[in-house]
């Protein structure tokens, strides 16, 4: 069985970041929503109290940069040594959805601006601290492109245009990892995209070639990074450091048809998935997204350990697993309260209460691990910051 190595600890705590315009043209901002943004020291302390010294967090990348080539990091430094403090490793989102609202997405500029705010950030990250810096430079290109390009459920709020949108989303992320290595050689990059699973609606070969497109058409954008796909775009396969994949109990579902549920036959095992992914990148794979609603957190994050084990157990090098995301949250599209947390929204005083049952199964999962050496890691090294 593969041992991890790569983060400090095998589970992670995803913090939702999102900053998307929806298709009203309300912006959102889920750092602010969850108040993690007044409360990120005491949110990366308890998340260090559960094991959890690997996070995924991000930058507002529309807050840093208010006008073109101006950069206020107000909104970052607070979180980047608040990270410093907790003694944690974080996994950075540069761009999670959302860009400066003068920047058209559609324009060669887009790539441009990126870059150029990509190289700043690296360069205040690798300033103010030592340790190898981690970045997801452009978060769910596939599902991005889709619920931006095709579906019009955020901006830039488009139908048609899903693969367009997806190529210029790989421009930027391409763009976007020069820039980090540029500043910092040592710095490691995680693509994070959704796992999924379409199905054909019969046995005819119509469907069934049809379900298979559909399913393969998730490969695209890593496909692209790493060259074998539209090479004109100037993918490599050293862009694909760390292959990320998101997985939610609706990942797999009939084409155009209902969602296959956990339990339904013809659902297919996560491990299987996870293979699929090895066996066609043969690059290290991490869980950067995984969880579920109310009373339904710990016999998720059962099933996902079980299926992360017997994928490990064939050979895939499982790096982690990141519960996300860890906080409740407001909807992104009726602000209804989304129990989805191992922690719970903050009173006035940063105070979040902890979903016991989801805490009682990551504890027992993490002994689990540890017995299988995967878990368990030393102590990660305090570093010191500029002052």
């Amino acid at each position: 069985m593969p041992s991890p190595e790569l983060f400090s600890s095998f589970f992670i705590g995803g913090f939702e970041c999102s900053t998307q315009r929806r298709r009203d043209g309300r912006r959102l901002d889920m750092i602010a929503a969850t108040r993690h943004d007044r409360f990120v020291a005491q949110d990366y302390a308890r998340s260090v109290e559960h094991g959890l010294r690997t996070l995924r967090d991000g930058l507002r990348w529309h807050l840093i940069e208010p006008a073109p080539g101006r950069f206020d990091w107000s909104s970052f430094l607070p979180m980047l040594r608040a990270a410093r403090d907790a003694r944690v490793q974080v996994i950075w989102d540069l761009c999670h959805y959302g860009w400066p609202d003068d920047l058209d997405i559609w324009s060669p500029a887009f790539v441009d601006r990126f870059a150029r705010f990509v190289r700043a950030a690296a360069r205040i990250v690798r300033d103010e601290t030592d340790q190898i810096p981690f970045y997801c430079p452009v978060n769910e290109i596939s599902f991005w492109a889709w619920a931006g390009g095709d579906a019009a459920k955020f901006n830039p709020a488009t139908k048609g245009r899903a693969g367009e949108l997806k190529r210029q989303l790989v421009r930027a992320a391409i763009a976007g990892i020069e820039a980090v290595w540029e500043v910092d050689k040592r710095a490691r990059i995680v693509h994070s995209d959704p796992l999924i699973n379409v199905l054909p609606r019969s046995d005819r070969p119509a469907d069934v070639a049809a379900a298979s497109a559909y399913h393969n058409a998730q490969f695209e954008a890593r496909d692209m990074l790493s060259g074998r796909l539209a090479p004109e775009l100037g993918g490599r396969p050293e862009y694909l450091d760390v292959v990320g994949v998101n997985f939610y109990s609706d990942n797999q579902w009939i084409l155009s048809g209902p969602t296959v549920e956990f339990g339904n036959p013809r659902y297919r095992p996560l491990n299987e998935l996870l293979c699929e992914t090895y066996e066609r990148y043969g690059r290290p794979v991490a869980i950067t997204e995984t969880g579920a609603e109310g009373s339904a957190r710990a016999a998720w994050l059962f099933y996902v350990c079980a299926e992360v084990r017997a994928a490990m157990a064939k050979g895939v090098p499982i790096e982690g697993i990141c519960i996300y995301p860890i906080i409740d949250y407001p909807g992104w599209e009726n602000e209804r309260h989304c129990e989805v947390g191992l922690f719970c929204a903050a009173s006035r005083d940063g105070h979040r209460p902890v979903f016991e049952p989801l805490a009682e199964e990551l504890r027992r999962q993490q002994e689990i691990f540890a017995s299988l050496g995967a878990a368990q890691k030393a102590p990660l090294k305090l570093v010191g910051m500029a002052e």
